[in-house]
């Protein structure tokens, strides 16, 4: 049993238990957050529901585990012979949810 889910815009593929880490959701640590935007369902009887967009009356239930700040980009902005450099550094926040049920 698995699903399709959209996140920020974003496409996963989970099961009952995964986690994942996706771009920055609202919400506090071990919190549950009820997910609409499922756009494949497959059940376990191996039939699979495809959403146009969405699958009606599925949704998917998450549960954020942490909160934190991802890998460091650098960003350098660079003109040729004027000696223009400027660097400047971007984190990224990131959710780590798991994936609580789908129904």
């Amino acid at each position: 049993m698995f699903a399709v889910i959209r996140i920020s815009g974003k496409q996963y593929k989970v099961s009952v238990g995964d986690t994942i880490e996706v771009d920055h959701l609202d919400g506090d640590v071990g919190q549950e957050i009820p997910l609409e935007s499922v756009l494949l369902y497959v059940g376990k009887d191996n039939k699979a529901k495809v959403g146009k967009p969405t699958v009606k009356n599925t949704k998917a239930v998450v549960k954020i585990i942490e909160q934190k700040k991802g890998k460091k980009i650098d960003v350098l902005r660079f003109k040729a012979k004027s000696r223009y450099r400027k660097l400047r550094g971007f984190r990224p926040m990131l959710t780590k949810i798991e994936i609580v049920s789908i129904s």
